[in-house]
């Protein structure tokens, strides 16, 4: 969010304001797929993002940049780890970390494709996959909150492609 704030030269918060309505979509409906032309029009419109750059940066960061899911995922398992007694180790915290970035990224852009991918991250550690019944009563709200992260991440992270994309222009013209 800095690094785009100071490539825009405007206030994170400006940032915030400008992307806030795909961002309540997102919150609402727990899809960034669903979300993605509200976020085009929003970077466009709002923020001076070229139409070039949304278009190619965005679908690729709802597709593959789901960060939020990876944390979630991540948080969820170190949670039912504790909740059953069952120490990790720190290879095993590795390992986790890992499967849920790479789960993450193959998760579809819809509401509850995080509590899919939990299993693959359970499994990968031998973690007891009844363990996501502890999470399943939360898991839309968590849904929601996630989802307005990933959201989030891919309009800044297309802010700041296409700042670079500018700069590397006005340095081709000088």
């Amino acid at each position: 969010l800095f690094v785009a704030s100071w490539r825009l030269k405007q206030s994170p918060f400006e940032i915030i304001k400008g992307v806030s309505a795909p961002l309540l979509t997102a919150f609402s409906t727990s899809s960034s797929a669903a979300t993605l032309p509200i976020t085009m029009t929003a970077v466009e419109e709002n923020l001076g993002v070229r139409r070039d750059t949304a278009k190619f940066v965005l679908p690729l960061g709802a597709t593959i940049n789901m960060d939020g899911t990876a944390l979630y995922e991540s948080i969820a398992a170190i949670f039912i780890a504790q909740a059953y007694s069952i120490h990790l180790s720190i290879g095993q915290q590795v390992v986790i970390f890992m499967t849920a970035s790479l789960a993450a990224i193959g998760a579809a852009a819809i509401p509850g494709a995080g509590l899919i991918t939990m299993s693959i991250v359970l499994g990968a550690v031998g973690l007891p996959l009844e363990g996501i019944g502890l999470i399943l009563a939360v898991d839309r709200l968590l849904d929601m909150f996630r989802t307005t992260v990933n959201v989030f991440g891919d309009a800044v992270g297309t802010i700041v492609v296409d700042s670079m994309l500018k700069a590397d222009e006005f340095a081709q013209e000088e």
